[in-house]
């Protein structure tokens, strides 16, 4: 290969991966976002989360607005709504959600003692598939797992202690930016606009059209983990389920995760209700009934309703972004994993592209032959 193919051939590589100025503009937004949200996320978390919750509030921000309201006045009436309802989830919730855990940790032995009791029967309840030996297995299998999980335990804990200075500097700092940002919210975005390149049209076509998708997924998000909890922590008070605060709140943020979250929640709430009344119990078929109809209305009305106006996304897109983003930002990544995947998405149909006649196509863009 002579030097002048080798050039026409990374010459056309580059006019396919970077074919204008404008991709040129999107690839260094999107490298330079990444960058710092992934190598400064440890240092700059209260920064990123309080932009996170500014943007979820600016959207009742702004039908206060709608309203007749003054930015100034709206942005104080959400800002004290926000503020109760932290107030709310670390004065009541927490304590409760705390008091409920520490009860299930404490009664722990006690569900074990009554499971190996359980599973040392079946050998003479099912011996066509049920040995000794397996049945051995099994109770090895769990008190490894066991012992796994109390390590994992114990290290949270003192994490947790080491960190509970900066969670009360988060809880002083965080409220304020977030105020600020929906104050001087003109402010930020003319500063951002004016450390971006010039020939940035498609990265803010990209930007308006994942802002409104975003924006109601994330919303409709919140809100179907607050119609869940409530609805199963109303129906398990009144069967009188042990531990049901806890519990529904399992199931409410089980609803982030899709597919996965319902799967793995299913077995807590089967195993409280197994071991609080038992397979012939009236109330354990009630509580197994209840959560299967709140599952399906959830499936059926809620995710329609609240989130039609997100990307249609197929399941194996959603698995793998879970999985990127989660292994990447932990909750914050599996919580947005569908927002980031519908971002990629959209880069992907945006961004520019050659046909074999050299016609750009896909971007904001189109030159004749």
């Amino acid at each position: 290969m002579t030097n002048l193919t080798r050039l026409d051939f990374f010459n056309a590589l580059y006019r396919r991966v970077l074919p204008n100025e404008q991709t040129v503009s999107l690839a260094v937004v999107l490298v330079v976002v990444f960058g710092l949200i992934y190598f400064l996320a440890s240092v700059l978390m209260p920064v990123f989360a309080s932009v996170v919750l500014a943007y979820l509030l600016e959207g009742l921000v702004g039908k206060a607005e709608h309203c007749g309201a003054p930015r100034l006045l709206a942005v104080c009436l959400v800002f004290f709504a926000f503020v109760v309802g932290v107030g709310f989830l670390l004065f009541y919730l927490t304590p409760k959600v705390s008091q409920q855990t520490f009860d299930l940790m404490q009664n722990i032995p006690y569900l074990i003692n009554r499971a190996e009791i359980e599973i040392l029967r079946l050998p003479q309840a099912y011996p066509a598939w049920m040995t000794e030996n397996r049945t051995q297995q099994i109770l090895l299998g769990i008190q490894r797992e066991l012992l796994s999980y109390g390590q994992t335990v114990l290290s949270f804990s003192a994490a947790s202690v080491l960190g509970l200075v900066s969670t009360l500097v988060y809880l002083f700092l965080m409220p304020m930016l977030v105020f600020f940002f929906l104050k001087d919210k003109k402010l930020f975005i003319a500063w951002v606009l004016n450390c971006m390149p010039k020939n940035s049209h498609l990265t803010r076509q990209v930007w308006q059209e994942v802002d409104t998708q975003i924006g109601n997924y994330v919303r409709g998000k919140i809100t179907e983990v607050i119609i869940v909890w409530v609805a199963c922590y109303i129906t398990f008070a009144t069967i009188g389920l042990n531990y049901a605060m806890l519990l529904s709140l399992l199931i409410g943020l089980s609803v982030i995760i899709p597919y996965i979250g319902a799967t793995l929640v299913t077995f807590p709430v089967v195993f409280v209700a197994y071991f609080q009344w038992g397979l012939q119990a009236d109330e354990f078929m009630y509580v197994l009934i209840a959560y299967a109809v709140i599952q399906a209305v959830d499936a059926v009305v809620l995710i329609p309703f609240l989130l039609s106006e997100a990307v249609n996304l197929h399941a194996v897109a959603i698995i793998v972004a879970i999985l990127f983003f989660g292994g990447l930002w932990g909750f914050w990544g599996v919580f947005f994993a569908i927002p980031l995947a519908t971002v990629v998405k959209a880069v992907l149909n945006a961004w520019p592209r050659f046909e074999q006649n050299g016609q750009e196509v896909g971007g904001v863009i189109e030159n004749g032959p």
